[in-house]
């Protein structure tokens, strides 16, 4: 019974930081919208990008390229991944 819990805790924990990066991405773009030049703007919308890619594969029959996936981190991601984790706890 441990077991099945497990894939259901992953999964969970998967679609939290995938909502909440989502979340922290609109909040990123509401923020440069409405917030006037400040150094609070600055720091709520400066981010730290790492990139991976492109990846190429061939299979013959079937050739695809992925990329460059590039993941993009500010302070308002880690707020919009800590309200969606908020919010997932108190439904649970």
């Amino acid at each position: 019974m441990r077991h099945a819990n497990r894939g259901r805790g992953v999964s969970r924990v998967v679609w939290t930081l995938v909502l909440g990066v989502f979340l922290g991405g609109l909040l990123t773009l509401l923020s440069e919208l409405f917030l006037p030049e400040s150094a609070a703007r600055d720091f709520l919308t400066t981010s730290v990008a790492a990139s991976v890619g492109p990846l190429t594969v061939n299979l013959v029959a079937v050739a695809f390229t992925v990329g460059p996936l590039v993941l993009s981190l500010n302070v308002l991601t880690l707020v919009g991944v800590a309200t969606v984790a908020f919010v997932a706890r108190s439904w649970i």
